[in-house]
């Protein structure tokens, strides 16, 4: 059946990846509703912004006169990506985050609830992170990283960051909601996200661009550090799959099942540049290590088996082939 769907921070990375597959693969209707930030990039959308099932508003989830376009819109599922995201930014300027992330959260629910009692089947996805788990500790010398624990649905949180604080408070609002008030939600929590059209404030796009331009690559300490890495586009599947499949007051994990160390990210951008772009040197020669960030994680991992398990998913693209799909869209557009 078709529904209207509101995606919140529908400009920004994840959230376009996930329009252009609502709006190429379903019949929905989306309205995408983003304040447009510095990190949004309203380009990325091009391809189905005359897509009559497509609309777009500028407005802030904190805004209450979201009342007025939620009535005329009648959504039928709220998808909530809307977030400030880089933890550097929340480390200086933390008020940003607990705006956006906990009380445009709030917003949202409190929006949600007349049409909850209208609508039965109404559902709010609320889109999060796994580092609100904190840090998965792990030896400095491991060889099979692939042994070691990693975060489930039952995992306590322990955020280390003001951006996993304030996602995690949120996820404990739309968690309480669904108990206190009977709203319907359903809370992902993904891994690190990578692919085109990223912001190059993250990691790979910054070391992709800041490598093609003969910049140094800042590697925070020695690059120990390890991430799952999660395409963008397995991810837009996923949240796809959790709103049609999805169980109510369900927590469903998203992993890339690609755990690798941040030097390894960095080596392998840089291997696959020496091919496809080669030069005179090494682009490794670039490589700079630079003090590492206050409280920075060590590790996070997703255990994505309950997904697997229960809706059928699991990521299609592998780290060596996401990653040169990757390399490549920042060569082809324009960041040579």
């Amino acid at each position: 059946m078709k529904k209207n769907i509101i995606v919140t921070g529908g400009s920004g990375f994840i959230g376009s990846a996930l329009i252009r597959n609502l709006i190429s693969y379903t019949e929905h209707n989306v309205l995408n509703i983003d304040k447009l930030t510095y990190a949004a990039n309203p380009a990325s959308l091009a391809d189905i912004e005359d897509s009559s099932r497509y609309s777009f508003l500028k407005k802030d989830i904190v805004d209450s006169g979201l009342a007025e376009i939620f009535k005329k819109f009648n959504p039928d599922i709220i998808m909530n990506l809307a977030a400030e995201s880089h933890v550097d930014n929340s480390i200086a300027k933390p008020e940003e985050f607990i705006k956006t992330n906990i009380f445009g959260t709030y917003n949202l629910l409190q929006l949600s609830m007349a049409f909850s009692k209208e609508k039965e089947n109404f559902l709010f996805h609320h889109i999060s992170t796994d580092e609100v788990f904190g840090d998965l500790l792990h030896p400095d010398e491991v060889e099979d990283i692939s042994k070691l624990p990693l975060f489930s649905e039952t995992s306590s949180y322990n955020p280390s960051s003001p951006y996993s604080a304030s996602k995690a408070s949120s996820d404990h609002l739309v968690r309480a909601w669904q108990r206190t008030y009977g709203l319907n939600t359903i809370v992902t929590n993904c891994s690190n996200n990578y692919g085109p059209h990223q912001h190059p404030e993250k990691l790979i796009p910054l070391i992709i661009t800041n490598a093609i331009k003969g910049n140094d690559l800042p590697v925070y300490g020695n690059g120990s550090q390890i991430r799952d890495w999660l395409y963008v586009e397995d991810h837009a599947a996923a949240l796809i799959n959790v709103v049609i499949n999805g169980d109510i007051g369900q927590t469903y994990n998203i992993g890339g099942n690609n755990e690798k160390r941040n030097i390894e990210v960095v080596n392998t951008i840089c291997s696959q540049l020496d091919i496809i772009l080669p030069k005179k040197s090494p682009y490794s020669n670039q490589i700079k290590y630079v003090d590492d960030r206050p409280g920075h994680d060590r590790r996070y991992a997703i255990d994505n088996t309950k997904i697997k398990n229960r809706l059928n998913w699991s990521p299609t693209e592998t780290f060596d082939t996401g990653i040169l799909k990757t390399v490549k869209w920042y060569i082809n557009n324009n960041y040579t």
